[in-house]
């Protein structure tokens, strides 16, 4: 067989699980899938794939299984009467969980003879094949790098590590900055549609604004990893002004402000820790240590 079309077999087919499997049949590789719903794999079997009967079988039909189901205590009822099966297997993991729970499969896994890879989807379902969105991976480099054409398949394959849980850990923090960025957009958006600006107008601006935002980033990492916040574009003190102006803009328009004072509250406790000078970067200062100023 060619090495570039391995086996795979797919554990789970809901929105992502039967998303990965497609991109896989996508690029030729033999497919065998499993899930509880056994009607779910009718599309995916109409286009090439195997359908197990069981986890052990789908399990013993290829060197290496991906996982994908509701959370971590589903993959251990699934998989844990068929652990022996997984001897000498690889197994994929991309069921969103801690890194703790990452962690802890990990040990189960090998206690079982398996070779585990933990992994994060940085994509929803239509995502899923496309070269321009990430996986993460962590946990074994062997199965990273054996099986990468297949993980290829589904994205952009990123290993990270050998710590299991440094993949979710990696998946949680993009998130957050996901949440926080679309939740900074609606606000603006909010503030700007009470003047009747559409969103489809204000959008282009933000998203032009955001690539300039990305240089600050570039910037303020070396800083953060030095601990050295040289405020010479625009310090703390000035970000608490303009952040009033913001609150004060959105206050008398109606929009709610629970995310700008938040952010204000942070660059608050960050100049009264000293940093009022400094760079916005200091801020990390009361994120990591949010008990000393206080």
């Amino acid at each position: 067989m060619n090495a570039d079309r391995q086996a795979v077999s797919v554990v789970g087919l809901g929105s992502m699980g039967s998303a990965l499997a497609a991109a896989l049949l996508d690029h030729g590789h033999p497919t065998t899938v499993w899930n509880r719903s056994a009607e779910k794999a009718q599309p995916l079997v109409d286009r090439g794939a195997v359908l197990a009967a069981t986890p052990q079988e789908a399990v013993a039909a290829s060197p290496l299984t991906v996982a994908c189901v509701l959370d971590y205590q589903v993959l251990r009822t699934v998989l844990d009467p068929v652990a022996g099966s997984l001897r000498g297997k690889a197994l994929v993991n991309l069921t969103s969980g801690t890194p703790e729970q990452a962690d802890e499969t990990l040990a189960w896994a090998r206690s079982h003879g398996a070779d585990y890879l933990d992994g994060a989807v940085m994509t929803t379902p239509p995502g899923v094949g496309s070269p321009e969105v990430m996986f993460l991976y962590s946990g074994s480099r062997a199965v990273f790098d054996t099986h990468r054409p297949a993980l290829a398949a589904l994205g952009d394959p990123l290993y990270l590590g050998a710590d299991a849980g440094t993949a979710s850990l990696h998946d949680a923090a993009l998130l957050g900055l996901m949440w926080s960025t679309m939740t900074g957009w609606l606000h603006g958006t909010a503030l700007v549609g009470a003047e009747k600006t559409p969103a489809t107008a204000f959008t282009p601006l933000a998203l032009r604004w955001l690539s300039t935002v990305s240089g600050f980033l570039s910037t303020y990492a070396s800083q953060v990893d030095a601990g050295h916040y040289p405020g010479d574009d625009a310090t703390v003190d000035v970000q608490i002004a303009a952040v009033d102006h913001l609150i004060h803009a959105a206050a008398a328009r109606g929009i709610d402000n629970g995310l700008p004072e938040l952010l204000k509250t942070a660059m608050e406790r960050a100049r009264a820790a000293g940093h009022g000078s400094d760079s916005y970067a200091s801020v990390i200062e009361v994120l990591r240590n949010p008990a000393d100023d206080r």
